[in-house]
């Protein structure tokens, strides 16, 4: 008899267990079916911080490693005015760097992504004579110009 209780026990056990698990498939099927729309209010400045966000990441890509000549350490300013103004009519597409800490002004010039380009403007530097010393590449942080970038943004 006891055994028999046990058996019938088990037996109401295991209705009362499906029975669980079905009422809960068909509340979760019917909580499916009867979702409420989401709707998102954000904050318009979201948009603008996007933008900017944008606007710094593509002005960050406009930098690459490349080469600087390091043309001129002198405390002579109108030299270094010369040896600028010479550069800059030479090579009209190149950019000149000037920095002065006390008492030099130091001058860099130009932003070469290739190493040989950089050594053929050393060279006609070197010839023309303007300047006096020697002319050093320096590996440097340069800013690719706009037809470098839009053979990067075709690839």
């Amino acid at each position: 008899m006891v055994f028999a209780k046990r058996r019938c026990m088990k037996k109401l056990a295991g209705i009362l267990v499906w029975i669980f698990f079905s009422a809960t498939a068909l509340a979760q099927a019917a909580a499916d079916s009867a979702r409420p729309k989401v709707v998102v209010n954000k904050d318009p400045r979201l948009d603008i911080l996007a933008k900017a966000e944008a606007e710094i990441n593509s002005y960050a890509s406009r930098f690459t490693k490349g080469y600087r000549l390091f043309v001129l350490k002198t405390n002579n300013r109108d030299y270094a005015m010369k040896v600028r103004a010479y550069l800059l009519q030479t090579f009209p597409e190149e950019k000149v760097v000037m920095t002065y800490q006390s008492p030099f002004i130091k001058m860099k010039f130009g932003d070469f992504t290739e190493k040989k380009d950089a050594e053929k403007c050393r060279d006609i530097i070197m010839k023309s004579g303007i300047v006096t010393g020697a002319v050093y590449l320096l590996p440097e942080m340069v800013e690719l110009k706009p037809d470098k970038l839009k053979e990067l943004d075709s690839k």
